[in-house]
């Protein structure tokens, strides 16, 4: 029960603990309605840990050891974001054996966040980087964060075998081009794409999303008489993804694996003192995106075995071995059942990956009016053994609600995923180009910490996988004419008629 004040601290956590900010106290009651809102920057891609403490206040000291703990909670803000009208109810804890009561949560988008800017570019007398013809140019856009680092944002298509390519017209969200602030620098860098992946650099110019929205601009990249050239340049406000999270979309995960767990140079092998790369992968990638599953169920398929009792071959078999419920209970629901499986089946190659997108595509096929999206994670050695069929099924899952993560682990050529993640080039199957790019991978092995942090190193790759789905997600809804749904309307306490916390 609450006492006579009440106050709430929230913290960020992050390596160590750092005090958010503070409500104001209320006096005398016992359902604190507390008014003061907190601006954070939410990201999809990140696991950020909150802390909400609530304090009876008896006195003006800022000291909380001289007020009396009434409970605390933890949450992540993905929690928040992911919750039905963005309002979580969780019960307080921190006290033994007392129960001390509930607190909600809500939370809404700043308006600003809202825009989208439409630019296309040109460039002229680019440096020439190819040998026997012209460059093939195009474009990396980065933000520029609080520390003084640059994340990428944006790329061009490629423009094949020319020094004055006309870009086409790209659409990006003005939180991802600036993070909201018009004057912070945005870099931007010109390369000769070359089909080893070691693409050429030509030459790089900063500028502002201030500077681009005044219209036309020239740009020098390399000499005075080489520019790129903003051509057009407009602001549009649209529906964010957070819109359709508040009215009611959900989404779906899928995890798949293959290798042999019994020695110990498998990927699978099972350490008893530590998690595998397909288990640290899983972790770090699920506990992210179950946030904005309602039921935190999840069907759970592997490929790439032999199954018991007659050893038939499957590219897409049931983790938990049961073929009309392969729903698992949360990401430690799927983990146990993948250690279960790997007891009782055979990894056997080879491995297939259109029968597992196909597989997925045909539930995506039967859901195409915006109230579900399905994100099916591959986790993978990296040896694909039918490449053709795998471009054409991904095509073909282009045009669903749908989006492909593939984690590669081992020491595997990845060549294979880098063309399948279209980055550079979008996949084709058959002269037909896929119609959005929902591929994302990443190599595991880029973020090992040699140090053994893996907390700070999964965080970065499940970072880096999970930044292009917001824009995936909003990418098919609009090619629909997709709107969000309504969104239920702000919870008001009993006995109150306007107030609402809010982070």
């Amino acid at each position: 029960t609450l006492k006579r004040k009440e106050s709430l601290y929230i913290h960020r956590q992050f390596v160590y603990k750092l005090q958010f900010g503070r409500t104001e106290v209320i006096d005398n009651t016992l359902n604190p309605d507390f008014v003061r809102k907190y601006i954070l920057d939410y990201f999809f891609e990140e696991k950020q840990n909150l802390r909400f403490d609530l304090y009876d206040v008896d006195s003006k000291s800022p000291d909380l050891s001289k007020h009396d703990f009434l409970g605390q909670m933890f949450c992540t803000l993905g929690e928040i974001v992911g919750s039905p009208a963005s309002r979580l109810e969780k019960p307080l804890g921190g006290i033994l054996g007392k129960k001390c009561g509930t607190i909600i949560l809500t939370a809404e988008e700043l308006s600003n966040c809202r825009d989208s800017a439409t630019m296309q570019f040109c460039a002229n007398k680019l440096d020439k980087k190819d040998f026997f013809g012209k460059s093939d140019p195009f474009m990396v856009f980065y933000r520029s964060n609080e520390d003084g680092t640059f994340t990428i944002c944006h790329k061009t298509e490629v423009v094949k075998n020319t020094l004055n390519p006309v870009w086409q017209p790209f659409t990006i969200p003005v939180r991802a081009l600036c993070n909201g602030d018009y004057d912070r620098t945005i870099k931007v860098e010109v390369y000769d794409w070359d089909r080893d992946g070691s693409h050429d650099f030509i030459g790089d110019f900063t500028t502002s999303y201030r500077e681009l929205a005044r219209g036309q601009s020239q740009f020098n990249v390399y000499e005075v008489s080489h520019l790129v050239t903003l051509l057009s340049f407009s602001v549009e406000s649209e529906f964010t993804f957070l819109d359709y999270i508040k009215g009611g979309d959900h989404w779906i995960l899928f995890h798949l694996s293959t290798g042999n767990p019994s020695q110990s140079t498998s990927l699978h092998y099972m350490n008893p003192y530590q998690l595998n790369a397909y288990a640290m992968a899983l972790k770090a990638v699920g506990e992210i995106i179950q946030d904005y599953d309602s039921d935190k169920m999840f069907p759970a398929l592997g490929f790439g075995a032999k199954l018991p009792p007659d050893g038939r071959v499957s590219h897409e078999f049931p983790l938990n071995g049961n073929m009309e419920n392969p729903y698992c209970n949360g990401i430690e629901g799927i983990l146990e059942a993948y250690h279960q499986s790997l007891k009782t089946v055979q990894l056997y190659g080879p491995t297939n990956f259109a029968p597992i997108v196909n597989h997925v595509a045909r539930y995506a096929a039967a859901v195409q009016d915006g109230s579900q999206y399905f994100v099916l994670l591959i986790i993978t050695d990296g040896v694909i053994s039918d490449m053709a069929q795998t471009k054409e099924a991904i095509v073909n899952a282009a045009k669903l609600p749908m989006s492909i993560i593939i984690v590669g682990v081992g020491q595997a050529e990845f060549d294979a995923m880098v063309e399948l993640d279209g980055d550079d080039i979008r996949i084709s199957s058959r002269g037909k180009l896929a119609e959005r790019d929902i591929v994302q991978f990443v190599p595991f092995r880029d973020y090992m910490d040699r140090t053994g942090n893996h907390v700070l190193s999964m965080a970065r790759l499940a970072k880096d996988v999970l930044a292009e789905i917001p824009d995936q997600f909003i990418s098919y809804m609009k090619s629909r004419g997709i709107k969000p749904n309504p969104a239920p309307p702000p919870y008001t306490p009993p006995g109150h008629t306007h107030h609402h916390t809010q982070i």
